[in-house]
């Protein structure tokens, strides 16, 4: 382990979940010489969800083994109750993004106003100099522009760059993402070697607070309101079925739709003032453009002019070649070099120049 005169060292704050990734970056800091304090952010309580039974990343399980692997790495820990910024920064945009119509992606904003926003103003607030959390991507200053980088993981498997393009240029200085440049089994061996309890605990993969996946009834419970049935409509506006209401639909959505029309059907668009849900052939998703708003740039200060990048629509679609070009209002418009399938207002688009984060936003 590296020695420094303790007055020196750097102080960093650790965004522990109670996972082994958290575990492993709080490990890996130490051992790098920092001065560190785990933290864990409570952002909602699983009774007042109606989720008592779910394993979810904020549950007391998860908090106690953070508060073990602290224990054992010997750092301070402190449970941060966030649980009314969550309400209103996540849950409800969440809900209001389905009500509209669109498809969230709340992850993103959990990072966007919880983890490095909240946490890096507490990180402050205690004197320590860098939020460091179990993500995999990678931060790079720029030598020739003094701007911070976000750039991919170098395992892209594992890349969650697209989650993390909301990262201004203050939080990509002060965070640090030490397992850019690994890979899960090694992690997963550094945290056996140390003993930790979480060693081979799943990853979580849901959104945490809808752990069922049923998003529709955790809004119901939530909200207090019903969402109507409604009409099924096709591409020329004729009624072909009846629907369990409009929010519980996505676009490309082929399953669970209970039609039988001689032909598979998708979800082609959604009128919310209607509630009705128009369906079509597969041929119907398929689109070159899209026009995204409240944009983060990244490695640039701003779009002045026609890019070329690789562009991303959705968290888990290959990158694809595309043009963005600044609109006049502060949107952007991408536009595909060849149609995507079933692009969705609500999701996040994310721009790359090679392994380098361009900027994204949402898509409208």
């Amino acid at each position: 382990m590296t020695t420094q005169n303790p007055a020196n060292r750097p102080r960093a704050l650790i965004a522990m979940s109670g996972g082994v990734d958290s575990s492993v970056a709080a490990y890996l800091m130490k051992e790098a010489g920092y001065r560190c304090m785990g933290a864990t952010m409570r952002l909602y309580q699983n009774e007042d969800l109606g989720q008592c039974g779910f394993h979810t990343c904020c549950s007391a399980k998860d908090v106690e083994d953070a508060a073990d692997v602290a224990f054992q790495l010997d750092i301070p820990f402190e449970v941060i109750n966030y649980t009314d910024e969550f309400r209103e920064k996540v849950i409800k945009k969440f809900i209001a993004t389905y009500e509209a119509g669109g498809t969230p992606n709340p992850c993103i904003d959990c990072n966007r106003y919880m983890k490095f926003d909240k946490m890096l103003a507490f990180a402050r607030a205690h004197g320590l100099d860098y939020v460091v959390t179990g993500h995999y991507a990678r931060i790079e200053q720029d030598p020739a522009t003094g701007r911070w980088l976000l750039k991919k993981a170098l395992y892209g498997e594992k890349d969650q760059s697209y989650v993390l393009y909301v990262l201004t240029q203050d939080e990509l200085a002060h965070t640090k993402f030490p397992l850019g440049g690994m890979d899960k089994p090694s992690i997963r061996m550094l945290a056996e070697k140390a003993g930790f309890c979480n060693a081979h605990k799943h990853d979580s993969q849901d959104i945490c607070f809808v752990p069922d996946g049923d998003y529709a009834s955790f809004m119901e419970r939530y909200t207090g309101k019903f969402y109507p049935d409604g009409d099924f409509i096709d591409t020329t506006g004729k009624v072909v079925g009846r629907h369990h209401g409009a929010v519980r639909y996505t676009n490309g959505q082929r399953k669970g739709l209970g039609l039988a029309l001689g032909a598979p059907v998708y979800v082609c668009d959604k009128d919310m003032e209607k509630n009705t849900v128009t369906v079509g052939p597969e041929s119907e998703l398929f689109t070159t453009k899209l026009v995204a708003g409240d944009f983060n740039w990244i490695s640039i200060p701003e779009l002045t002019a026609p890019m070329r990048v690789k562009a991303k629509a959705r968290y888990r679609q290959p990158e694809q070649p595309a043009t963005v070009r600044p609109l006049p209002d502060g949107k952007v418009e991408v536009e595909f070099d060849a149609p995507q399938r079933a692009i969705t207002r609500g999701q996040s688009v994310v721009l790359y120049d090679g392994d380098i984060v361009v900027g994204g936003g949402t898509i409208l």
